[in-house]
């Protein structure tokens, strides 16, 4: 079919409504549509200013490769106080590991001395004291000051011993759990804080040809709206409209032959996808007239030798 038509019927078969597109005459026996690839929405995961476009649109791009950078200096700093909270938890566990020092424990055994030496003279005083009450040398009331001070003298010495006996022992376990869950907890922060840095470095998910690029440099971008759309695919499909009588004659995996504009040799497709439900106004709101002029979506591969072809090409599938 001549170039001209083919594009005609092709607007009346997608651009038209159900009404008017009854209008092709269901006789004929092809399947109009364009060629096309498989469309990949890369979307923004926040509201951020476009700071750098590496690549031009139409340019073809490998997986991996930059496609839009986002300003990352909030979610930078997110990252390195999440890094300054493990660092701090580390540290907090490798200390409850590592247990005290041997200055600290010397220390606590000096206090546990002098406490000893203090409850000593204590008790030395109260025995003296005891003995000038007991000869009417001394008043009682100044031998009870002298029991609180042995009880006092005492009760520093217990305290020193309890504590060199805890530095001694070290962390308790529960502790040390504590300690590795908040690790375990400040590193997955760091991981969290990471990825969302990562997410404002898009980058191409497919091979293939960057087709679009929705924002400008400079623009902020709204959360979830796509940044980058690829083409992807190493051969491109035809993506046609199946008239309703030929339906029942088309399978997945059928070969169909596929006549692109602007080529005088056909390709041999196959049926990869066609749709269950018509494109247009449902059957049950038709008559039986009506009905023949339905379309159903398909999608058609191509042989390797159409890898070079443009999208957006018209197209027309002979129905078997």
């Amino acid at each position: 079919m001549h170039a001209g038509v083919s594009g005609l019927l092709l607007s009346l078969a997608i651009g038209l409504p159900a009404g008017l597109l009854g209008r092709c005459s269901p006789d004929d026996a092809v399947a109009l549509g364009v060629l096309a690839r498989e469309r990949v929405a890369l979307t923004a995961t926040v509201s951020e200013i476009v700071t750098e476009l590496p690549l031009a649109q139409g340019s073809p791009v490998r997986r991996g490769d930059v496609l839009v950078r986002l300003d990352d200096r909030i979610r930078r700093a997110d990252l390195q106080l999440a890094q300054a909270e493990l660092a701090s938890a580390t540290a907090n566990l490798e200390k409850l590991q590592a247990g005290p020092r041997k200055e600290e424990v010397a220390i606590a055994r000096a206090r546990v001395a002098g406490a000893q030496a203090a409850l000593r003279e204590a008790q030395s005083t109260y025995e003296r004291n005891r003995v000038l009450v007991e000869n009417n040398t001394k008043t009682p009331a100044s031998l009870d000051r002298d029991l609180a001070n042995r009880d006092s003298a005492a009760a520093e010495l217990q305290s020193a011993q309890e504590y060199l006996g805890e530095l001694e022992s070290g962390a308790r376990p529960e502790d040390i759990r504590m300690a590795e869950a908040s690790v375990a907890s400040a590193m997955a922060h760091v991981n969290v804080a990471r990825h969302r840095l990562d997410d404002l470095e898009i980058t191409a998910s497919r091979d293939g040809i960057l087709d679009s690029l929705p924002w400008n440099l400079g623009e902020r971008v709204a959360a979830g709206s796509p940044v980058a759309v690829l083409l992807t695919g190493e051969v491109p499909f035809a993506r046609v409209y199946v008239p309703e009588p030929y339906r029942v004659r088309i399978a997945v995996g059928d070969r169909l032959t596929v006549h692109v504009d602007g080529l005088e040799d056909a390709f041999a497709g196959t049926v990869r996808w066609i749709s269950s439900e018509p494109a247009f106004t449902p059957y049950y709101a038709l008559n039986q007239e009506d009905r023949s002029r339905l379309m159903y979506l398909a999608e058609i591969d191509l042989p390797e030798g159409a890898a070079d072809l443009a999208v957006g090409i018209p197209v027309q599938v002979d129905m078997p």
